[in-house]
């Protein structure tokens, strides 16, 4: 019965960030930022989903941090970043603009991974200047740029105008989800996660989802509900890759296929058996194995910015 925003131990336990830089969006926005690992080593940004939080990244952050510089940020109304009357893809592009700009160096490119509208988050910001500026490579996690609604399988029907309606009004609905009880566990698994899901990883995520104020989750259900980022894919011009899990009712592996055929550097696809649609929580060691080889094959070492007494 409880209404913590994450787990508190396990794998899947969110470890304490070494520091919580102050980053404002370009509305002014208040934007909880967190960077985990060494300063110096080279940098991974991390953009979770809709109804998540950076608790979601729990697994990668933990691993990653050891010998990367972490970055990770909770989108407006989620987690510790305040609601915004805003909510188009614009203020997602403005906000990972602002954290790159705010967490990274002249200079300093880095890989940013998205799950789901996290990814969506990448596209929007793709003909933005500090993504140009920042980008090395990208990870898109369980996504797509379009057809969220139409193509998801949440409900079992026959693909059509009524299941797109019903589900548009499952996915919007403004109820609240109450309390994490076996009730809610099994509706989240079924929704959201793969057969082969297990106890701690529905736990984990039912907890962080229940703990999205159902306000935010309805405005940015409509947001992705009418989503159209079929241009912005082709904007993303930096060598990337592309998960997915087989069994994801939210955002079926058509969409995976639909975005390597219009990436202009796609690395690949990799769909996962049985895995739904939390795939960084579902497939962590595979999910931060991509991230970290990406970061071998296209990141250099953080940029050495001389100082006052270097330079005197």
């Amino acid at each position: 019965m409880s209404r913590l925003a994450h787990v508190t131990s396990g794998p899947y336990a969110p470890p304490v960030a070494a520091r919580e830089p102050a980053v404002l969006s370009a509305d002014g926005t208040r934007l909880h930022v967190e960077v985990h690992g060494p300063e110096q080593a080279p940098a991974v940004v991390l953009a979770h989903g809709w109804t998540c939080s950076t608790a979601f990244w729990a697994a990668q952050i933990r691993e990653l941090s050891a010998d990367h510089r972490v970055i990770a940020y909770d989108q407006r109304g989620h987690g510790r970043s305040p609601a915004s009357p805003a909510c188009t893809t614009d203020t997602l592009a403005d906000d990972l603009e602002a954290v790159l700009t705010a967490t990274l160096a002249p200079g300093e490119r880095a890989v940013i991974a998205g799950h789901s509208m996290g990814a969506m988050t990448v596209m929007a910001a793709s003909a933005r200047p500090a993504f140009a500026a920042h980008a090395a490579a990208v990870l898109l996690c369980s996504t797509g740029s379009s057809r969220l609604v139409a193509e998801s399988t949440v409900l079992p029907l026959r693909p059509g105008r009524v299941r797109t309606w019903l589900t548009h009004r499952v996915l919007g609905t403004r109820a609240p989800l109450g309390p994490v009880t076996p009730l809610a566990r099994r509706i989240l698994r079924y929704g959201t996660m793969g057969p082969a899901s297990t106890p701690d990883m529905v736990e984990a995520c039912a907890h962080i989802v229940h703990a999205c104020p159902r306000a935010v989750r309805h405005a940015w259900s409509h947001v992705l509900g009418s989503l159209d980022l079929e241009d912005a894919v082709r904007d993303v011009r930096v060598p990337a890759e592309v998960v997915a899990g087989t069994a994801d009712r939210l955002t079926p592996p058509v969409h995976a296929r639909a975005l390597a055929a219009a990436l202009p550097q796609c690395l690949g696809v990799t769909e996962l058996p049985g895995v739904g649609h939390m795939t960084p929580i579902e497939a962590p060691d595979l999910v931060t194995g991509k991230i970290r080889a990406l970061v071998a094959a296209h990141v250099t070492d953080r940029p050495h910015v001389i100082s006052a007494e270097e330079s005197a």
